[in-house]
This record gives C-alpha cells, structure tokens and sequence, in this order.
C-alpha cells in the first residue's frame, strides 16, 4: 500500500494538518508526525542537543517535541520503520513564496524528503478574512500528490504549493520569486529594566517577474516551484574562477 508522510511546522493539533491529512486518505496510508507545538519560521533546523520525546496521540497520529526535520527523520525510523512513498507538509496558515522559502519549517520537511530520496510537497495557504478554510488548498494538495505518486519527481527536487484566499483561478508553474526585504526589529523594556526585542516582518519591495510565484499568488493562481537542495550560484562558478582563486596563496 501507498503509504504518505505528512508533517508541518503549525503543530499537531493545526486545523490545516488536519485537512490535509484527510484529503490525502484516498491515495493510501496516511501517517502524520508533526511538532508538538508550533515552530513556525525554524526553518531546516535539526535537533542535536537534547533528547526527542515522541507520543502518539491518535490513530496514525505522532507528536514529537521537535522540529519538521526532526519529525520526518524520526518518522522514518521509528513510525514507519522505512521511507514513505510521498512525503506531504502543511497546509501552513499564511504563504511561503520567494525568498521566505529558507525561513519555513513547512518547506523544510518537504526538502529534507527530498534529501532522503522521496518525493515531496510543501503545502501553503494564502491569509484571508477571517477563519482558515483549508478546503480549496486540500484539495489542490490532494490533486498534486496524485500526479507526484503517479510520475515521480526529480531527484532531489521537491514541489512548493502555494493556493490563493480565493478559489485559485488555475494552477501556474513558477519560479521562486526575489524582493527587498527589510526586517524590523522593536526594542522594548521588560518590568525590571532589561532589554527584549521583538523581530517582525517589514515593507517589502517584490523584483518585477511575471513567472514569480508571487505573481501567481496575486493574479489568482496556485503557485507550483519546483525547489533543489543544491544552493549553488553556478553562475557564479566562472567568475570565481576568473578571479585566481584556484591558484593559491602568492608568494613573495
């Protein structure tokens, strides 16, 4: 049987995870083991400090009290006792397009699937006027799982889905968007005195770029990017080369 791996950065208990997994139902075994609670922005991070304690806290259902990487490294070797045939992450409440790509946690079990040889997806929705309703963005995972199971993925090529607030208009194949980003940082006070701070998004300045997935997202459309692990600026290789680096230190 199919069996699919879903985790997320939102937490176990997240309405979103729940959608997925129930969308993905059909196309075989679902197993979810995600975050205890949530770790939203912890990016590709890999607990080695401290012990991990996982619980199963519903049928097919773990939670363990680490990261998306972690869950998938430990769903691997003590849920499912071997590689799934997919590996689904989301859906995460609000988008992961452009440059937050290095930042999410929901990306990042999607690529570290990737990393251990199996095909997978990370699953975004776009904030809307008030509640979540995850139903169009399950559905669209659903739609993108089945075509993954049936005709694979590249190696080490994962897909990063993100859906529209509204019904998407279609589904686009983009590239990872590129913009200005200014992070603000708030200094406050704490009741004795101390200095705390308090990181937060900024103005952003979106690089023109009709095939971006942000484009995609604001005309409607569900964004589909492919993503590597291989972070190399190859075009980049040359002109390092033509600067002599290869030739060692002079000497005199």
């Amino acid at each position: 049987m199919t069996r699919i791996l879903v985790t997320n950065d939102d937490g176990v208990r997240s309405k979103g995870i729940q959608a997925l997994a129930e969308a993905l139902e059909p196309l075989g075994q679902v197993v979810v083991v995600a975050p205890a609670r949530e770790v939203s922005a912890i990016g590709h991070a890999l607990t080695l400090h401290h012990p991990l304690r996982l619980e199963h806290v519903g049928e097919s259902t773990w939670a363990l009290d680490g990261t998306p990487t972690d869950c998938v490294n430990i769903a691997i070797a003590a849920v499912l006792e071997g590689l799934p045939d997919l590996v689904v992450s989301g859906i995460n409440r609000g988008l992961n397009v452009g440059d937050d790509v290095t930042y999410s946690g929901t990306v990042a079990g999607a690529l570290e699937g990737a990393l251990l040889g199996v095909p997978a997806i990370a699953v975004s929705l776009q904030q809307g006027p008030g509640e979540w309703d995850f139903t169009e963005a399950a559905a669209v995972a659903r739609g993108m799982a089945e075509r993954v199971l049936r005709a694979g993925l590249p190696p080490r090529t994962f897909l990063n889905v993100n859906v529209p607030r509204r019904t998407p208009l279609g589904v686009r194949v983009t590239v990872q968007g590129a913009r200005h980003h200014a992070t603000t940082v708030t200094e406050r006070q704490d009741p004795r005195g101390r200095a705390y701070f308090w990181i937060g998004e900024g103005q952003d300045d979106w690089l023109p770029n009709g095939n971006s997935d942000h484009e995609a997202i604001r005309a409607g459309f569900v964004s589909v990017t492919p993503l590597q692990s291989d972070l190399t600026a190859h075009h980049a290789v040359e002109a390092l080369k033509g600067l002599g680096l290869e030739k060692g230190p002079e000497v005199d």
